[in-house]
């Protein structure tokens, strides 16, 4: 069974990550989605809400499954049992960072490959950190992401989570 780890905060999945998740459902047999718990790093949705708009977002996918994980990647993608790590590219910028943080993981665990999937042209410019951004100033952000994760953004709006 090929199975990849999908890693990220996902606060919150966009339509650019369900993008990622979906193309990575067909090259593997099972795709890992995890959130990455970082107790330095502030999210704005709990790791419990993450997990439940991610759940709610890839319904669709049967060979998709949601967890977390703190610590190194590669231990956790060694622990799934996984060959490969999917990371999402949507432009150059994210290429540096992401080939640096390839060849660090394949210096610690050259079994695991990395699989560099590029979002579909329509999510290039998209990021969480601009989703959130739009929502609070009282944008419409139902284009740019699930329509849980949409819903639950319009929350802002009115001040609550």
């Amino acid at each position: 069974m090929k199975i990849a780890v999908y890693p990220g905060s996902f606060d919150p999945i966009t339509n650019g990550h369900l993008d990622v998740i979906e193309r990575a459902a067909k090259l593997f047999d099972k795709v890992i989605v995890s959130i990455i718990r970082n107790p330095e790093k502030r999210s704005f949705f709990s790791l419990k809400d993450r997990f439940e708009m991610l759940k709610s977002s890839s319904f669709h996918c049967d060979n998709v499954e949601i967890d977390s994980f703190d610590g190194l990647l590669v231990d956790y993608v060694r622990e799934k049992k996984a060959g490969a790590v999917v990371r999402g590219l949507r432009a150059v910028s994210d290429f540096d960072y992401e080939f640096q943080m390839a060849l660090t993981n394949r210096r610690m665990a050259p079994e695991i490959e990395t699989v560099f999937l590029m979002t579909d042209y329509r999510y290039s410019y998209l990021s969480s950190s601009f989703v959130k951004q739009i929502a609070r100033l009282g944008g419409d952000v139902s284009s740019l992401v699930p329509g849980p994760v949409a819903k639950r953004l319009q929350k802002l709006k009115k001040g609550a989570r």
